[in-house]
């Protein structure tokens, strides 16, 4: 049995971490999820399990593995495993309606927001809200299930169409559309609960695909994403933390726009698939893989103790 268990579903984004835990020399095992199966009968195979399945998987494969990776976790942890990133983890990371009800509970601030479960209701769920506003699906990814409408009669005019965003659990978000300012947002990176690193991330105002990871910017066709590394303020990384702290999210990043109507940092996305960041020697003069891999090597010393 090997010590870490690593489960994947993207074929190409975690080569990085794959080589780096080779130099480090931990007997580790790689198991893509898409074709797995598992017998409750049987026990975790490995003490220590890293969850790796992204929330952007229903992309690329119609029969997706999000609600089998929640079922498999969970059972793996019943056996005993330490399971990083585990079933709650992913759970919260397919709900943006959830991410944003907890931040709210922490106080603070986040877009405005009205979820519904039927398109149809979404023209009245937008009353008293300010024009543009966005539609997003509930379970995205990559930047998938979003769009800007100016009015709303052109709500309206979608949803009679049929054309309006669609989530795979049925369930839809309707949000102000927040002027970023500078034309940036901020994604934080923590591991372990803590600050990890931080970009500044362009954000275009009808884009919405901001993942700074190598396999999201090298697809044909598609324009690399202008970032750079910052230093945000305390507050923002200390809220970070917080929010990483009480997801239990082992590793993640926390996405935060300051709003340019008033200044205010307004979080909206809890992301517990980090791949990291795109030429991190580049962007960042490190790389964080071998921080990861060091807090793995804790995990397994730990656990064998």
């Amino acid at each position: 049995m090997p010590d870490l268990l690593i489960l994947y579903e993207h074929p190409l984004w975690f080569e990085p971490l794959f080589a780096a835990l080779d130099r480090s020399g931990i007997d580790y095992q790689a198991v893509r999820v898409t074709d797995h199966q598992f017998d409750l009968a049987g026990g975790p195979p490995a003490p220590v399990v890293f969850n790796r399945v992204a929330m952007s998987s229903f992309l690329r494969e119609p029969e997706h593995p999000l609600f089998y990776t929640t079922a498999l976790l969970d059972h793996w942890r019943r056996g005993g495993a330490t399971v990083l990133n585990g079933p709650e983890v992913l759970a919260m990371d397919t709900s943006k309606a959830r991410q944003l009800s907890l931040i709210r509970s922490l106080g603070h601030a986040v877009p405005d927001t009205r979820v519904v479960h039927r398109a149809a209701d979404l023209a009245a769920a937008s009353e008293g809200m300010a024009w543009p506003l966005l539609v997003k699906a509930n379970i995205g990814g990559s930047g998938a299930g979003i769009t800007r409408y100016a009015s709303r009669e052109e709500l309206e005019r979608s949803v009679a169409e049929g054309s309006t965003p669609t989530s795979i659990d049925q369930v839809l978000l309707l949000q102000d559309y927040v002027p970023p300012r500078g034309g940036t947002i901020l994604r934080l990176e923590t591991l372990a609960g803590k600050f990890l690193y931080a970009l500044e991330v362009e954000s275009g105002g009808d884009s919405f695909d901001l993942c700074p990871a190598d396999a999201c910017l090298a697809q044909p066709g598609k324009a690399a994403i202008r970032m750079q590394a910052v230093e945000p303020a305390a507050e923002i990384v200390r809220v970070a933390e917080e929010i990483a702290q009480t997801v239990g999210m082992d590793v993640g990043g926390v996405e935060v726009v300051i709003d340019d109507r008033d200044g205010s940092p307004r979080f909206y996305d809890i992301n517990a698939l980090s791949n990291f960041v795109a030429k991190p020697l580049e962007v960042l003069g490190w790389d964080p893989h071998d921080r990861l891999v060091d807090y793995l090597q804790s995990v397994i010393a730990k656990v064998q103790a």
